[in-house]
């Protein structure tokens, strides 16, 4: 059985990719692990981002242990660190939204991308730009915050984080994609796409296809890297 390790920054990004999973490939088996100091520490600014990178590779080297087929991040905010895991490690090692950026970079145009957590949105940006450099396809994003969101479903309040983000959706025109940030943001997928007609594409989805296609089998192990 395929074995993948998740890393979550932030325990609502847990249920998404699980529920991903079971839908998408059922016959893996997957392991979380959850440490919230990084998404905690990214926000407040209370650490540099030489630490949080090598917190990111710490994880990895953990992860690393369970042996694992595939290693996959699921907070946007940490790319810099998952590279240099990815990098060093034997297995394919994603960050969240390489595979998802992929998709959206493919079709060209202009992309908006929803985000509810501000401190992943730079380096967000630059991997989408860097993404497109490497495709030499001209596509261009648009970030675009959905205040609130986040907290309503920290909160509990899963109903109010989907309508927040669904009428930012409804109210976004001339673009070829939507692309929703997070992990925790692909709950709202089906309320997106019920308010727009615009292609809407989620980072749980994109990087579980990815995953599929690069590993194969479990006996891919040891001999493709990301």
């Amino acid at each position: 059985m395929t074995r993948i390790v998740l890393i979550h920054a932030t325990r609502v990004a847990m249920s998404p990719i699980e529920e991903a999973f079971k839908r998408l490939w059922p016959d893996a088996e997957t392991i979380s692990i959850l440490e919230e100091g990084l998404s905690a520490d990214a926000a407040s600014g209370r650490v540099d981002s030489n630490e949080l990178n090598r917190r990111i590779n710490v994880l990895a080297d953990y992860a690393m242990d369970l042996a694992p087929d595939a290693i996959l991040y699921t907070c946007s905010a940490f790319g810099t660190g998952i590279e240099a895991a990815a990098a060093r490690l034997d297995i394919p090692v994603l960050k969240p939204n390489e595979a998802m950026f992929e998709a959206a970079v493919a079709n060209g145009g202009n992309v908006t991308m929803l985000y509810t957590f501000p401190p992943a949105v730079k380096g967000m940006e630059l991997e989408f730009t860097e993404e497109s450099n490497r495709r030499s396809t001209p596509a261009t994003l648009t970030s675009v915050a959905v205040s609130g969101a986040l907290a309503a479903l920290k909160e509990g309040d899963g109903q109010t984080h989907d309508q927040l983000i669904a009428q930012a959706a409804a109210d976004i025109a001339d673009t070829d994609a939507i692309v929703l940030a997070h992990f925790s943001m692909s709950r709202a997928a089906d309320a997106v796409r019920a308010r727009t007609d615009i292609p809407v594409l989620t980072s749980p989805d994109a990087a579980i296809e990815k995953l599929k296609r690069i590993l194969g089998s479990a006996n891919a192990k040891g001999t493709l890297q990301c």
